[in-house]
């Protein structure tokens, strides 16, 4: 068996090191002449104690597992369920606290969090005499860590420490917490905790867990304060000097901190000298798409429609900026729908040259993509991913879109300041990982507000018995408002069934291509109170829609998709950006807040953010659409 700080080493190790006519009348595009970092984990195995105190047990290992969502059980259909994955183990619930000691490491390893957590908990109790309560703790916090259920575990080490605080491998629990800190955004206690770890315990993983979290501190305020407190910390002044000379943080009044920092920590200068590039009278922009241009099929050029839409609209956006006298070249090239086309684009040295990069459009185009940006400290925008985590720790790559996560989050802040009621809600989201990160990220913002999630529930829109199943034994007429995160087309006649069904009125919050459902009569979402998320609203009486949709049609012949509208609105804010500070806005984007769009109701990354923070909620009245939290001025 491994001890935990080897196997704790190689998780460390394995997650640090990680067309179309109009066009070809428009900016010619190019073709090659041929053609990000996850957290770190904790062990599923209870550390191994240096010396095992006599009476006490050795804790047996179990294998590492991924995380998973918290789920409710899926209905039986009609025919025969087929199996989803190995037998549970044996006597489950056994008044056998060894036989629920062994079924908690196997259910762990089975990634069944929630159960291991059912198995485990007793063990722990005060009451309790089992010999090994402490392993058994330990057990509980990583299983309820790997289902984000950071109060549980959080809770549960709280309790190992004060009850066993002898226990030989008190190590790994506070390496545990700091890490749950960490999770939570919690960085100055994250410190704290790992600063409690003896000295020669645990030292490369919790410098590689430093080096892994402190880059994701957004704003300066919180690293200013945190080197005030740490001021002996060196993985913080190398994380803080990183933002400053590589992540378009610095000014002119950083240099006496920067040449401090460099100096006391014996900073390899080079490396953190400020890359400062000149604001220039115009700007190239690469724009990496997969335009297929090889394959001329009718089934391509429909399939990629939305390519062709987005960039007719970034030529418009081109236009406009020409028109105010801030002009940008655009360069397009052919990415392909595969990564190696992609790959060969980004050897063209002309590449490495351009001010800004916009693309592409898969999620493994994208990872590439994101780390060629930080190499070569390029800011790239990618225009239509919802997808958070592609923009984690790395300051050059942004995201046009607001992640699914951070929707959930302002969705979460606008039911609980807004809504009124009992602060309870129910959640219900779609089985698929980004309506689960929608899910955990409400029910984290809407409980650290000081509002509680009742049900957090998974269903599958497909099967009508999953979606009933989702509102089985929910108290719908006492609770404050519901959350239906599900673009599926039962999903929407489903809830209206179990309002009916209880005659309960409360507010609903779901995704506004409920609009859209034909099963789902605008009459019964006008009738009631239901607030939808919005993100790329357009108000066909804003003179810059109309504006918009006038010059696309008459240089397309056809009336302008949403793509075409995002690919306007993307250009003309960051082109705006450039002209205003340079290639490296990364600072003043930070320092602004959101403001009007073009033709979107709004755009902004106050903060630090890297996906658009503005998320227009909204509410049918009289049929009309109305924005409940509308932002004003650019």
């Amino acid at each position: 068996m491994r001890s935990f700080s080897s196997l704790f080493t190689a998780v460390l190790c394995a997650t640090c090191y990680a067309a179309a006519p109009a066009l070809a009348q428009q900016t010619p595009v190019k073709k090659p002449a041929t053609p990000a970092a996850t957290p770190a984990r904790p062990a599923t195995t209870p550390p191994k104690p240096a010396a095992t105190p006599a009476g006490a047990a050795k804790p047996a290992a179990t294998a590492a597992s991924k995380p998973a969502a918290t789920a409710a059980p899926k209905p039986a259909s009609s025919a025969p369920p087929k199996p989803t994955g190995p037998p549970l183990p044996a006597n489950m619930g056994s008044v056998d606290f060894n036989t629920r000691y062994r079924n908690g490491k196997t259910l762990i390893d089975q990634t069944r969090y929630e159960l291991a957590m059912q198995e485990l908990q007793p063990l722990t109790a005060p009451t309790t005499q089992f010999e090994r309560a402490p392993e058994a703790a330990y057990l509980y916090a990583v299983a309820a860590s790997r289902a984000k259920k950071w109060a549980e575990a959080e809770q549960m080490l709280n309790l190992l420490r004060s009850r066993f605080p002898q226990w030989p491998a008190l190590a790994e629990a506070l390496f545990l917490q700091g890490q749950l800190s960490f999770e939570q955004g919690d960085f100055d206690n994250a410190l704290r905790v790992l600063a409690q770890v003896p000295a020669d315990r645990l030292a490369t993983e919790r410098e590689n867990m430093k080096a892994q979290y402190l880059p994701r501190i957004k704003d300066k305020a919180t690293f200013q304060q945190l080197l005030q407190a740490f001021p002996q910390e060196a993985a913080l002044a190398r994380a803080y000097a990183d933002k400053l000379a590589n992540g378009g943080w610095y000014t002119d009044a950083d240099r006496p901190q920067l040449d401090q920092l460099i100096t006391q920590f014996q900073l390899d200068r080079t490396r953190y000298t400020p890359r400062r590039p000149a604001k220039k009278s115009s700007y190239n922009i690469g724009v990496l798409l997969p335009f297929e241009f090889n394959d001329t099929s009718w089934e391509t050029r429909r399939r990629n429609q939305f390519v062709t839409d987005l960039y007719a609209g970034l030529r418009l956006a081109q236009d406009s900026l020409q028109r105010e006298g801030r002009p940008v070249q655009l360069f397009a090239y052919d990415t392909g729908a595969d990564t190696l086309q992609l790959k060969q684009v980004l050897a063209l040295p002309e590449v490495a040259g351009m001010d800004m990069i916009i693309g592409p459009v898969y999620k493994s185009g994208s990872k590439i993509l994101a780390r060629y940006a930080q190499q070569k400290q390029i800011v790239v925008v990618n225009p239509l991913s919802q997808d958070g985590e592609l923009v984690l720790d790395n300051a050059w790559h942004y995201l046009f879109e607001p992640s699914t996560a951070t929707q959930a989050r302002q969705a979460a802040e606008f039911a609980y300041n807004r809504l009124g009621g009992p602060r309870t809600a129910v959640v219900l989201y779609e089985d698929t990982k980004d309506e689960t990160s929608f899910g955990l990220a409400y029910k984290q913002a809407y409980e650290a507000l000081g509002g509680k999630v009742l049900q957090l529930r998974r269903l599958n829109s497909d099967v009508e018995e999953s979606v009933t199943a989702g509102f089985a034994g929910v108290d719908l007429k006492t609770l404050g408002h519901l959350v239906v995160a599900s673009d599926g087309k039962q999903a929407g006649p489903a809830t209206f069934n179990a309002l009916k069904a209880q005659d309960a009125r409360i507010p609903l919050i779901t995704y506004a291509s409920w609009i859209e459902n034909n099963r789902v009569g605008l009459s019964q979402l006008d009738a009631r109170d239901v607030y939808f998320i919005q993100p790329k609203y357009l108000d066909k009486t804003n003179p810059g829609v109309r504006r918009f949709r006038q010059l696309y049609t008459q240089r397309q012949n056809l009336p302008p998709s949403v793509f075409a509208f995002s690919g306007f609105e993307l250009l003309y804010y960051f082109g705006s950006q450039l002209h205003q500070h340079g290639p490296a806005f990364q600072q003043p984007l930070a320092n602004g807040g959101p403001v009007s769009g073009a033709v979107f109701q709004g755009i902004g990354y106050p903060g630090g953010a890297h996906d658009n923070q503005y998320v227009p909620l909204t509410k049918l009245e009289r049929l009309e659409t109305e924005v409940l939290n509308p932002v004003s001025g650019r």
